[in-house]
């Protein structure tokens, strides 16, 4: 049985501020520098961040490393998101059980905990480094650059 095509892929965490754009910025960069052209967005399960640009302390975090957030914006997921993309990735099991919630059921298959992908760390969830230090969002970016190169080595 082969599996389906991965073209597009949807991060999404509760305000679309620190994780799911940081996942964003992360498997941009590294889906482009293996070649690959995937559609990759970023998006909340609530809508009070809509427009913002991604937390300052992401962005810090995430150039340190080479990643690029420029041109991100909070938005709220929508219902056309679970059609468009083939996976939209939930940070956590709050997140998974809100898209699960809002999401059509015949689109349940695509929606998955994106850690569900990464290998080198005991996490199952990407924790929320909003209320912490600099150090919460160094540690979400392990985890993230963990879980992007498990789901590319699966699209690849």
């Amino acid at each position: 049985m082969s599996k389906a095509p991965i073209n597009s892929v949807l991060f999404v965490c509760m305000g679309n501020i620190c994780r799911s754009p940081t996942a964003e910025a992360v498997f941009r960069k590294k889906a482009t520098d293996k070649g690959l052209s995937i559609e990759i967005d970023s998006a909340g399960t609530i809508g009070s961040h809509a427009r913002e640009k991604p937390d300052h302390r992401a962005i810090k975090a995430g150039e340190a490393r080479g990643y690029n957030f420029s041109g991100l914006k909070a938005r709220k997921v929508t219902e056309d998101d679970f059609a468009k993309f083939d996976l939209v990735l939930a940070m956590d099991e709050s997140n998974l059980d809100n898209l699960k919630s809002v999401s059509p059921q015949e689109y349940h298959h695509k929606i998955k905990l994106f850690l569900s992908y990464g290998a080198a760390f005991d996490e199952t969830e990407v924790p929320d480094p909003y209320y912490g230090g600099a150090g919460g969002f160094r540690y979400v970016l392990d985890l993230v650059e963990d879980a992007s190169d498990g789901l590319l080595a699966q699209i690849d």
